[in-house]
């Protein structure tokens, strides 16, 4: 294994650390609960946002705190859920008088935790209500949830939620939003290699170097099948085939359309990638109206992608596009 590691048990805090340091003006890090959130939360006239959910899917969610995104962010260690006290004392420091909304990927581990967080704040006079995110079209249940996976289609509802929060809705507006985005959205990913956790020091799973694993989970759990590598757009159009069919997206749909790569795959790569989910969304007689390409939801340096389709309405689309200010910043 060759990483950039210290002590394996500091990665987390240092990596938070780092973020903190990099963004002194907007961000906060408070090493207890590993926590970073914004320095002007909480807000008299704003619902605060806030996710946990594992480290090693960077940028989610740590480095997507910010002014339209998330409020505050406290992961666990590397695809570990976070602690429980974690998400109290993360809800009591953000909460205003709006109150707070979790957006809650769903993993056994996350849901647990969340779910006790959530009753300790509400025992505490606090308004907490929780989106749940499972997108992924790959299973129905794994090793880690009940029901589908929360994977990168997430991003969208951060983004949706987020951007609607900046505007001054309710609680109730937007755990109404969040949940009309994943009612829209459907994502399926799959691996080339596997990936190795700092304190592991040895992949979580391993393939052979003609094969890939087609409907990955993000920590690595098994997905549909473990076949022979075809080429690029033989991958793709199995992946846009399970997405666009189980919602389905049908001619005339107006969509978001999302190439996700899991860490170690090229940007070229997956501009590559993006080009044949294009045209065969075109085919299809789908409306893309926004694109993404890019790392959002990953698993550390796994080789892989995922895509994610959204069917938009005028308001999810104005959401969409509506600015935020995060912690990764372009020139």
């Amino acid at each position: 294994m060759k990483k950039f590691v210290n002590d394996p048990k500091d990665f987390v805090p240092e990596m938070l650390k780092g973020i903190a340091l990099a963004n002194p003006d907007t961000l906060k890090y408070i090493p207890e609960y590993n926590l970073i959130m914004r320095k002007d939360i909480p807000m008299a006239n704003k619902v605060s946002i806030m996710q946990g959910s594992g480290s090693g899917h960077e940028p989610a969610h740590v480095m997507i705190v910010g002014k339209g995104m998330l409020d505050a962010a406290c992961p666990g260690n590397v695809f570990a859920a976070p602690p429980a006290d974690f998400v109290y004392q993360t809800t009591k420091l953000v909460a205003g008088p709006m109150g707070v909304l979790h957006l809650l990927n769903n993993y056994t581990g996350d849901t647990m935790s969340f779910d006790m967080g959530r009753e300790l704040a509400e025992a505490d006079g606090i308004e907490v209500r929780t989106v749940v995110i499972n997108d992924d079209v790959a299973v129905k249940d794994s090793l880690y949830t009940i029901g589908r996976r929360g994977v990168a289609g997430n991003f969208f509802v951060i983004k949706a939620v987020g951007a609607a929060s900046e505007e001054g809705k309710t609680l109730e507006e937007l755990e109404a939003i969040g949940n009309r985005v994943v009612e829209v959205t459907r994502t399926m990913g799959m691996a080339l290699t596997g990936c190795t956790p700092p304190g592991k020091g040895s992949p979580i799973f391993t393939l052979e170097d003609d094969e890939m694993e087609m409907g990955i989970g993000i920590h690595g759990e098994p997905g549909r099948k473990r076949v022979k590598i075809e080429p690029a757009n033989k991958i793709v159009d199995e992946l846009f085939e399970a997405v666009a069919d189980d919602l389905p997206y049908v001619a005339g749909d107006e969509v978001a359309l999302m190439i996700n790569g899991m860490g170690g795959t090229p940007i070229s790569e997956l501009y590559l990638l993006y080009a044949h989910a294009h045209e065969i969304a075109e085919k299809r007689g789908l409306k893309i109206k926004r694109n993404y390409v890019g790392e959002y939801c990953t698993s550390l340096e796994m080789a892989g992608f995922s895509l994610t389709l959204v069917k938009l309405d005028p308001e999810l689309e104005r959401l969409l596009a509506a600015p935020a200010e995060i912690a990764i910043r372009t020139f």
